[in-house]
This record gives C-alpha cells, sequence and structure tokens, in this order.
C-alpha cells in the first residue's frame, strides 16, 4: 500500500500525543487568547492551541494540566493566529534552490511548498533524488513535490529519465503530492497511452493531477477533464476561472514575475458575479527572486484583499482550500488537532505578513525578525556541487549555416524567421537586433547553431546554463564573444555571465551544478536586477530575461524551441533542423 503524507507520525509519537490531552505529559508550547480562525466556519474562535512538539494537539477553551519550566507560553492577546500558508505551485529552482526558498517563504507565513520535480527528474540520480526529498522534509519547512508525466523539453535520453520504475518510485513517494503538470496534454490527446496510464495510477492512488491549459478553450478543457485533470493554474481571464470551475476542476489564479494576473482575474470574476471562492487557489508559479522580494503567499493575500475579496476567503484560497484539493486537510491548511503546527500569529488583519511564524512547532519568525535555523546541507551529496566544464569550443565550432532563425516575439514565446544576414562573417551588423546563437551539450558531445533575433542588439556575449535543460546558451555579436562568454562561465563553473570586450559585466555563479545557487534569495534579487540592468542597456526588451533564458529550451510554448535534438516545430512535434555530434 502507498503510505500517503497523512501517514506522518508514528505509532509512539501518536501515543505521546495523546498523553498531553490526559495530562501525562506536557506541551512544548502553549498558545493562549488567541483569535484563531476556523477554517471550516470561517469565523473567528477566542482560545487556547496546544503544541507537542511538530503537531497541534488541541484547540479549544482548556488549558493543559501539566506544564514544566520547557513549556513555552506565547500569550497571543489582540493577535491573530491563522494556519501557516501553502504554496501549491511553486518552481524551487528559479536561480534560487528548494532550500533558501523555503526559507525565504516560510520566513513570511508560508511554511508549506509543493514543488515542481523536473530539475531533480532531470538530472539526478532517482536515488539521490528520492533521498534528498526525505532530507529537505527535516527541515522546520513542509516540503512537498509533484511527479512529472514529461520533460517539458526533447532530451536524447528521454526514455531513460522516464522509466517505468522511476515514474512508479516517484508517484508512490509519500512527500509525493500531485502528478504534473501536465505539459504534454497534446501527446495524451494524440494518443500517448504512456502518459495515460500514469495519470491514471496517480488517480488511483487518490493524488490530483495538475493541467497546464494556456488559451485552452471548453472543448479541450471536457477532454482534460474527461482523462482526469483536477486543476490548473493557466487562466488569463475571468471567464477562463469560470470555465475551469464548470468543469469540475479547481483553478489557481496565478501572480508571478511573467504573468502577474491576479488583480485582473478578481476584477473580471467579481464583474460577473463570482463571490464563491472555495474551489479558487492562489501562486506565485515560480517567480524569480527580485519579483519574490515583494512577499510569497502572505504578498497575494494583501492584492486578493485589496481586490475584495474577504480576509477569510483570501487566506483559505492558499491554507485550507489547498489542503482539501490535495486530500491533506487532516494534516495541513487549518488550526485544528492533529494538524502539523504550522501557524502564523497577525498583529492584525490589514497586514496578512505574520508577526511570528511556527512551522513544525518551531520559531521560523518572531515578533517580527526571521530566525530559520541555520542549518548545513551537503547538496554535494546529491552530485549537486560546481559545475566541471573539462572540454573546449573553438572556431571551428563556430559554424553558422542554417537558413532558419529563432525570433522572440516576447520573453518567452519563438516564431521561426528566414535569416537574411551572412552569418560566415566574425561579427553582425550593429543596426539589428540578431545575434549568433549556440545551443552545447553540458558535457560537449553535441551543438546546435543558428541566429536569434529580438533577444537584444549589443551583446558582445552571454552564456549560460541557466535553462530547463540544463544545457549550454551561447549568444552575442561576435564569434570572439561567444567563446570569451564560453571561458567566463567554464571559469566560475556554471550560472550566467555577460561580457563585453573588457571582460565580464554581469556574473552569476550557480553553485549547484550551474542550475541553482546556494547563496540567499535576498542575494539573488541583487544579481537578477544586475543583469535586467545590463540587459536593457543592450537592447533587451522585455522585463523577465530569467525566463527568456529558462525557456529557450522548453517545448510546452509555441512555436518552436531550440532542444538537444535541434530545432523543433510545438505544434508538428518535429525536428526541423537537427543538432550535430562534435
Amino acid at each position: 500500500m502507498v503510505k500517503g503524507f497523512s501517514h506522518y507520525w508514528t505509532k509512539s509519537q501518536i501515543r505521546q500525543q495523546l498523553e498531553v490531552i490526559r495530562g501525562n505529559i506536557a506541551p512544548t508550547k502553549v498558545i493562549t487568547n488567541a483569535q484563531w480562525l476556523n477554517s471550516i466556519r470561517k469565523c473567528w474562535m477566542q482560545g487556547n492551541i496546544w503544541i507537542y512538539r511538530d503537531r497541534i494537539v488541541y484547540v479549544g477553551d482548556q488549558l493543559p494540566t501539566k506544564t514544566t519550566s520547557e513549556t513555552e507560553i506565547i500569550d497571543a492577546s489582540n493577535k491573530f493566529a491563522v494556519p501557516g500558508y501553502i504554496e501549491h505551485h511553486a518552481h524551487p529552482f528559479q536561480l534560487y534552490n528548494p532550500l533558501t526558498l523555503a526559507q525565504y517563504a516560510s520566513e513570511r507565513g508560508t511554511t508549506t511548498l509543493i514543488n515542481d520535480n523536473l530539475l531533480f527528474l532531470l538530472h539526478l540520480n532517482k536515488k539521490k533524488a528520492l533521498t534528498l526529498l526525505d532530507n529537505l522534509q527535516k527541515t522546520p519547512a513542509t516540503m512537498l513535490w509533484w511527479a512529472r508525466y514529461d520533460c517539458q523539453t526533447e532530451l536524447k535520453n528521454e526514455d531513460e529519465i522516464l522509466s517505468y520504475s522511476t515514474m512508479k518510485e516517484w508517484l508512490d513517494h509519500p512527500y509525493v503530492v500531485q502528478g504534473g503538470e501536465l505539459t504534454d496534454w497534446p501527446g495524451v490527446l494524440q494518443g500517448d497511452d504512456t502518459i495515460l496510464h500514469w495519470m491514471q495510477e496517480t488517480k488511483d492512488i487518490r493524488k490530483p493531477i495538475e493541467g497546464h491549459f494556456p488559451g485552452a478553450g471548453e472543448k479541450t478543457l471536457t477532454q482534460m477533464a474527461l482523462l482526469g485533470v483536477n486543476g490548473d493554474h493557466e487562466s488569463m481571464t475571468g471567464k477562463d476561472v469560470l470555465r475551469r470551475l464548470d468543469m469540475g476542476m479547481t483553478a489557481s489564479l496565478r501572480h508571478s514575475s511573467i504573468r502577474p494576473d491576479l488583480p485582473k482575474l478578481l476584477q473580471e470574476l467579481q464583474k460577473e458575479g463570482f463571490n464563491s471562492y472555495d474551489k479558487l487557489l492562489m501562486t506565485t508559479d515560480g517567480s524569480t527572486p527580485d519579483f519574490m522580494e515583494k512577499g510569497v503567499m502572505d504578498y497575494l493575500i494583501k492584492i486578493a484583499v485589496d481586490n475584495g475579496v474577504p480576509f477569510i476567503d483570501a487566506v483559505n484560497m492558499c491554507t485550507y482550500n489547498v489542503a482539501k484539493h490535495y486530500h491533506m486537510d487532516d494534516v495541513l491548511g487549518m488550526i485544528a488537532p492533529g494538524r502539523i503546527a504550522n501557524i502564523n500569529l497577525l498583529s492584525s488583519l490589514e497586514r496578512p505578513l505574520p508577526e511570528s511564524v511556527l512551522g513544525k512547532g518551531q520559531w521560523l519568525r518572531k515578533e517580527d525578525k526571521p530566525c530559520f535555523p541555520k542549518m548545513e546541507f551537503d547538496w554535494g551529496n546529491y552530485d549537486l556541487q560546481p559545475m566541471q566544464i573539462d572540454w573546449n569550443i573553438t572556431k571551428e565550432d563556430l559554424h553558422f549555416s542554417i537558413p532558419v532563425g529563432l525570433e522572440m516575439t516576447n520573453e518567452v514565446i519563438l516564431k521561426p524567421y528566414r535569416i537574411d544576414q551572412d552569418l560566415t562573417l566574425d561579427s553582425l551588423r550593429e543596426d539589428t537586433d540578431e545575434c549568433f546563437f549556440m545551443l552545447l551539450d553540458r558535457k560537449g558531445k553535441w551543438s546546435f547553431t543558428t541566429a536569434i533575433k529580438g533577444f537584444a542588439r549589443n551583446i558582445y556575449g552571454m552564456a549560460s546554463t541557466f535553462t530547463s535543460s540544463g544545457d549550454i546558451i551561447l549568444m552575442g555579436k561576435n564569434k570572439q564573444g561567444l567563446l570569451h562568454a564560453f571561458e567566463a562561465l567554464k571559469k566560475q563553473q556554471g550560472g550566467i555571465v555577460l561580457i563585453d570586450k573588457g571582460g565580464p559585466v554581469v556574473s552569476i555563479p550557480l553553485e549547484l551544478s550551474g542550475l541553482m545557487s546556494d547563496k540567499p534569495l535576498e542575494l539573488m534579487a541583487e544579481k537578477e536586477r544586475e543583469l535586467k540592468t545590463a540587459l536593457r542597456e543592450r537592447g533587451y526588451g522585455y522585463e523577465d530575461p530569467i525566463y527568456s533564458l529558462l525557456f529557450f529550451t522548453a517545448t510546452h510554448l509555441p512555436y518552436i524551441r531550440v532542444t538537444q535534438k535541434g530545432i523543433f516545430d510545438v505544434k508538428n512535434k518535429k525536428v526541423l533542423f537537427p543538432s550535430i555530434m562534435r
């Protein structure tokens, strides 16, 4: 039998918790005189909350008959106690890593993250990846995960990555609580029974399936409902939200660095006379560090309230509603006996950023001072260490001959265009927004060369290992600039580097295999701002270069992508121009 997340405490631990109620063991913390949110009745109640280690054991009028000098008494007079917030759709590797995101989020009241597993699926040994899940759960943050059905890019070794045993072990893991997000839904509709099999396995073990349906109409959503999809976060209008609700799905309202849609969605829903929020969730959907400095779910609750959502409904949209959707309301999402002791103490209902935060019964913020415990975490144990590039490229690799390039129409959409410039020259004309573009295998085994239009006008050289496939992108006006950028990337052992002829302009090391940083989120926000400023000065005309880099290789977006196999036509699922072995 698959053990779910609710199977969290051992029989011995549960026996001890019972003894607290019987007065034989003292609770570890008691919150007194609290106005606490009854999430089911949607009202405020007055009382006391007993905590034993990481679990709420009692909520009500009584005080424990037994306390000791080690029992911490917290007087919550004039405070409001609400459940710890839940970010149900986190992509925990947008320069930051799962642990630095968890620390930053939980110190601001978002004590539970339900995380994308894509990076671990693509780059880590299965055993090490699943062990990593177990060890991240030992932190004061509640760290839960998805199980992807597809790789979201075209890979040469996809069958190996998505083997039967790998998929089965991911889905059955107790800290994996959903299937998806389902980005290759067109493949399922066109007959991919392998993904459909894993979707049915997901339903068999009572875990929901998350969709990814931007712009989907009634017919597509109807088919997704028949396939068993439970929810989707890709609504771009109020009517999109209503369409998903009418299909019986849970709809998540997104407010992210690339799609800051929440105010618009709420206003359009209210114009439709909508006022029932029980099947709505909210998400920051993998926002970049600079955007996250505004806050996490506390920020979204504030936006929701400012746009007419009652405070309790806004809180429920990232607590109780989430827990119900994931069949985890017996463990998370409310203040009640048996739930993990994730509790936020608010100084007022106008300030969703908590004054104090408990995560698994430990202080993560106290009297407005963040205090997530310092802990050593050896990422090297999971093969996440500085990237070693032990190979070289030369001018002979910089052979650009195909007639079709990549044209950016916004941060993330790529269309094909016919290249008119002579790519045999050492540099491209300064008066165009075209650059040489190269994708290299992270181990140097293959390469693909073309041109890109619309990214920037005057980049000498840029290199990045921050891509959805983990491979290396080189861009620039000058072929020598590509070589210099590659050498700078090699020296800093992965990450992002932007250079001029005089040397590096912006350097963002990503110490964990060139994919994530081990530095605090706040520092990565500073680095991101540096990159944005430098790229705007060089002609980048959009708002989110981090997502531009990430999605060049991601095949869940139209129209073409550059992948390990070459330029890929997303709609027709075919390689237009192949990559070449080196």
